[in-house]
């Protein structure tokens, strides 16, 4: 593993973990008429901490996007799934919260789990599949499967939605990730030309704004032990499924080998389920009635 790989893919999992705290601290004082709405980000922008938590996720995209841009996929995604501990060390300051042995356990699950994928797949590069149909079977099925999760959770929106929306916007995430790099390697063999006259750029832009869209109304209506294990837990897996799918990347199939993968990610979903219900993730403000802050607010 390329060490400045690595230290590319922590400094972003790093950004992305305090932001992630820094917009939902901002995003759960919204009003609820705006779910689901691009009205959202425009209210939320009036909010000093929630543009410097964007701020702090831009930054972390781009470092993931150079860290992708230097190894594989199947590589960088599951370490930029502990953004997870980063953004439990700051929800533990703000509340003072110990880890105790929940947290040291979902720690050690997760750092665990992403080192034991890393090592049993090997994960390396390969040659892309050309085939443009094997492309859009698998974004069709990942962008598909967010839909129908946001479908379904426009009807729970208060008891289960904000998981599902937090699904959904981790699978697009994950899609972003892969048009990232395929959009770096076409930069890097024509330039802004060769980048701008194909489609993965413009993807690039509708995932990340869409995605964004999704992951605020999760933050908006919900405590982020809620919406941030589903966040990080899917955009991993997506990307893994692009990267290997359509991408080249090649991990090791042989029997002990997956039998490691298999057990790494299990893992690590497992150790960041426990972190995202860790009591020292935020819970929110106390609201007796949700519907009666929406009604306040309008």
């Amino acid at each position: 593993m390329s060490v400045l790989v690595l230290l590319l893919a922590v400094s972003a999992a790093c950004c992305l973990g305090f932001g992630f705290v820094l917009q939902q601290n901002a995003a759960q004082k919204a009003p609820l008429s705006d779910f689901l709405s691009f009205r959202l980000l425009l209210d939320l922008m009036r909010i000093p901490r929630w543009l410097g938590g964007l701020g702090l996720m831009v930054a972390g995209m781009v470092l993931g996007a150079i860290a992708l841009g230097k190894g594989e996929i199947s590589l960088v995604e599951p370490l930029l799934a502990t953004n997870l501990l980063f953004a439990l060390a700051l929800s533990r300051h703000q509340t003072g919260q110990p880890l105790g042995r929940q947290g040291w356990a979902g720690l050690l699950l997760l750092a665990g789990g992403v080192s034991a994928f890393i090592v049993a797949g090997e994960p390396r590069g390969g040659t892309a599949v050309t085939d443009p149909l094997r492309h859009w079977l698998i974004i069709g099925a990942v962008v598909g499967a967010a839909l129908v999760l946001t479908t379904y959770a426009k009807r729970s929106r208060l008891s289960w939605g904000p998981v599902l929306l937090a699904l959904a916007a981790g699978l697009l995430y994950g899609v972003q990730d892969a048009l990232t790099r395929v959009s770096g390697t076409r930069f890097s063999d024509g330039g802004l030309t060769e980048l701008f006259a194909g489609w993965q750029p413009y993807g690039v832009v509708a995932c990340g704004v869409t995605g964004l869209v999704l992951v605020q109304s999760a933050f908006e209506t919900a405590p982020l032990r809620m919406s941030l294990p589903a966040l990080t837990a899917a955009e991993p897996l997506a990307g893994i499924l692009c990267g290997v799918g359509f991408m080249g990347d090649r991990l090791r199939t042989d029997t002990g080998a997956l039998a490691g993968e298999a057990a790494g990610l299990a893992a690590v979903v497992a150790g960041i389920v426990l972190l995202g219900l860790h009591p020292a993730m935020p819970c929110g403000t106390a609201e007796t009635d949700p519907e009666a802050r929406d009604l306040q607010r309008r």
